[in-house]
């Protein structure tokens, strides 16, 4: 049974400019408790509607997601993710002719994870991150890494012309926890130069999780991470938008 907490907040660089959140997320624990589907998704800040994407993406893929998973006891082939990635971008593309924009207009990255026990699919797309911690060995390990452009601060994102550049990981690792961030908590919570997560970051914010009695969301706990992420140590190392999801299995 999954425990889980999440957060978005403005970054400040938005609240000076007048600008909404670009970030969205989504998070559900199906099944039966035992499946986490969490999702989070960064709109592009040169994208006019890049806040909106991000909503569209993650509510349509977690709501696809969990649709699948009420008639199915294994985790999405390749060729299905892909198709689901397909189908988005289509939805995008007819959002974006409706208003007359382009898709680019709607650009966001994808950062998702499906977790059941002993299993665990990510779907990425540009920057952000997942992590998860190993149950029998205690240490957090990347679950799928950030990935930039060519250039400084360029990454790449769900409506990218021609062909999406998706990352599709699978791990057999039995994980107890999993966090799934945006690109605005890297900095904080990922060794970037050595390519590792910082383990007593993540344990540190965990640990208020794995000890809640709740099960699905813990709203108290989910309050006290958003204090956290628009506290002003935080925004001192940080201007941009923040989104953070932390979850902790129990039992098998």
């Amino acid at each position: 049974m999954w425990t889980w907490v999440a957060a978005s907040v403005r970054g400040t660089s938005h609240e000076r400019t007048g600008t909404r959140r670009q970030d969205a997320f989504r998070c559900s624990a199906v099944g039966g408790g035992r499946t986490l589907v969490a999702v989070a998704c960064d709109g592009a800040g040169s994208a006019s509607r890049g806040g909106e994407g991000a909503t569209l993406v993650a509510r349509w893929l977690s709501l696809t997601a969990e649709a699948h998973l009420r008639t199915s006891v294994d985790l999405p082939s390749d060729k299905l993710v892909r198709d689901w990635i397909d189908s988005v971008r289509d939805l995008i593309a007819a959002a974006a002719e409706r208003r007359g924009l382009r898709p680019r207009d709607f650009a966001t990255t994808l950062v998702m994870v499906i977790a059941m026990p002993g299993r665990t699919l990510t779907i990425h797309v540009g920057d952000g991150a997942a992590v998860g911690r190993l149950t029998t060995e205690g240490h957090w390990v990347s679950l799928s890494w950030p990935e930039n452009g060519e250039f400084a601060s360029t990454t790449f994102f769900v409506t990218d012309d021609v062909e999406v550049r998706l990352r599709i990981e699978r791990s057999d690792h039995h994980v107890d926890r999993i966090a799934v961030m945006t690109d605005g908590i890297e900095r904080l919570a990922l060794d970037l130069a050595g390519g590792v997560p910082h383990g007593p970051f993540f344990q540190g914010i965990s640990d208020p999780v794995a000890r809640s009695a709740i099960t699905g969301r813990d709203g108290v706990l989910s309050r006290k991470l958003a204090q956290y992420l628009s506290s002003d140590a935080i925004n001192a190392r940080t201007d941009d938008d923040k989104t953070l999801i932390v979850a902790s299995r129990r039992g098998a």
